[in-house]
């Protein structure tokens, strides 16, 4: 059986409520007593967990670092689904899925696996040579959505892409140059939305690729946003266009 390390309050939570069976051991920190801590040392014994007693030193090597909260879960691997086909099967309703072209930094993956999963986004993809997998880290800044959205790095992204346009699914780029915002655009519908990397934007490949491109407003002095606020941007938008 493999296993995986999982830490800080929110990533633990979220695997002891949607697969408690999973979670084989439950360090904490016994030095903590505050109300957040008996919550959760409650919630794993509902849940069946084996809690352990470690220190602030056992803890950092356990998680690898020291921004652990006081909370490091052992965890099993989950099985994964490993294609878009398997998951866009089990969709109802119009899919959506959030495109990452180039994100190599764990913080900004994981914040954007938590708007993904705020937004309702179905997957995440990725091309697997030009972007960071899943870690630690990443589970920790997503706040449990590294759990709850399918994150699949595929071999050519370029392919994949053409894959989902097979399935009437609509490719839209964000690009700064775009002449239309995403305010104008349409973003109902199957959609997969493509964002990349900071500065480097979308590989050209990519680019053209996709049906369409949109822009974010820039309104100030700086030139674009942060890669993980960009898709809060845009999957918020297409999220507001779906409920009209």
């Amino acid at each position: 059986m493999t296993h995986k390390i999982l830490f800080g309050f929110h990533a633990v939570t979220v695997r002891l409520k949607t697969a408690p069976q999973s979670v084989l051991e439950v360090h904490y920190d016994p030095a903590r007593r505050d109300a957040r801590m008996r919550q959760f040392v409650q919630r794993a014994q509902d849940g069946g967990a084996r809690l352990v007693e470690s220190d602030d030193a056992r803890l950092a090597q356990l998680a690898g670092n020291a921004r652990h909260q006081g909370v490091v879960a052992r965890v099993a691997a989950l099985p994964a689904r490993h294609s878009i086909d398997e998951v866009l099967d089990e969709v109802e309703g119009p899919p959506l899925v959030l495109v990452l072209d180039g994100v190599t930094d764990p913080h900004n993956l994981g914040a954007c696996l938590r708007v993904a999963d705020g937004a309702g986004a179905h997957a995440v993809m990725a091309p697997r040579d030009h972007a960071v997998g899943l870690n630690a880290t990443v589970a920790k800044v997503a706040s449990g959505a590294a759990e709850t959205v399918p994150y699949l790095m595929v071999t050519n992204l370029a392919r994949s892409l053409g894959e989902l346009k097979e399935r009437d699914i609509r490719v839209v780029g964000t690009s700064d140059d775009a002449a239309q915002t995403i305010f104008e655009a349409d973003l109902r519908g199957p959609l997969a939305l493509v964002l990349g990397a900071e500065g480097a934007g979308m590989r050209q490949l990519t680019r053209r690729t996709c049906d369409a491109l949109v822009r974010i407003p820039m309104r100030g002095a700086v030139e674009s946003l942060n890669v993980s606020v960009a898709a809060g941007v845009v999957l918020y938008e297409a999220l507001r266009q779906r409920g009209r």
